[in-house]
């Protein structure tokens, strides 16, 4: 129960994003239901593991399949989450200006490292406004190399998140399947670098 309600307390400490920017025309979608219906046992699988330092994660009642979402690689190459098909991808949003995002990204960049695979991938978004300068001086000044660079200097995901009532603030992670079915999703930081972290992920990818 306490390991369970720490992490709820650290799930409560997004930080609120008042101004979203005027975002970039990103629509999110709901796709045919029949799509993310096999996606219910991958939430049934997922949730007792649910606890400890990702206590914060709540399985959706209804899995649905994101649409739209879209962001850029490190060539400036427009991406959606539909270049990660085949594997489960845990999205998460941040920015440089977001304490808690600061202090969560060293744990996302040794949970790609343990995990990471052609079976599951980290996909961190950067959405600072502005050029590149800011959330690539804090990524090398931290050592954060493991994780791809995805960047959306408009917002636009996080509008398209908020919209659909799956973002309040920053950090924000979704756990996608390997069909682009959300089956998971917090506010707030968690510490990705834990057991719990990467007894979720493998649940999440079926290895157990």
């Amino acid at each position: 129960m306490i390991a369970a309600l720490g992490g709820l307390i650290a799930g409560a400490a997004a930080v609120y994003v008042r101004e979203s920017g005027s975002g970039n025309g990103v629509a999110v979608e709901t796709a045919d239901a029949k799509t993310c219906e096999a996606a219910k046992g991958k939430v049934a699988a997922i949730t007792p593991f649910l606890k400890g330092q990702v206590a914060a994660m709540a399985p959706v009642s209804e899995p649905r399949q994101l649409s739209g979402l879209n962001f850029k690689g490190k060539d400036g190459k427009e991406l959606t989450l539909a270049d990660f098909g085949g594997k489960t991808v845990l999205l998460n949003l941040w920015a440089t200006w977001c304490v808690p995002c600061r202090e969560e990204m060293p744990a996302l960049n040794e949970l790609q490292k343990a995990a990471g695979s052609d079976k599951f991938e980290v996909v961190a978004v950067n959405i600072d406004i502005g050029d590149d300068e800011k959330p690539t001086a804090f990524l090398n000044e931290t050592g954060v190399h493991e994780l791809g660079y995805y960047r959306d200097a408009s917002m636009g995901v996080f509008n398209a998140l908020k919209k659909e009532g799956l973002a309040f603030g920053l950090p924000v992670t979704l756990l996608m399947d390997d069909k682009g079915c959300l089956i998971s999703s917090m506010n707030g930081p968690a510490a990705w670098d834990s057991d719990d972290a990467k007894a979720l992920v493998k649940a999440a990818t079926g290895g157990i």
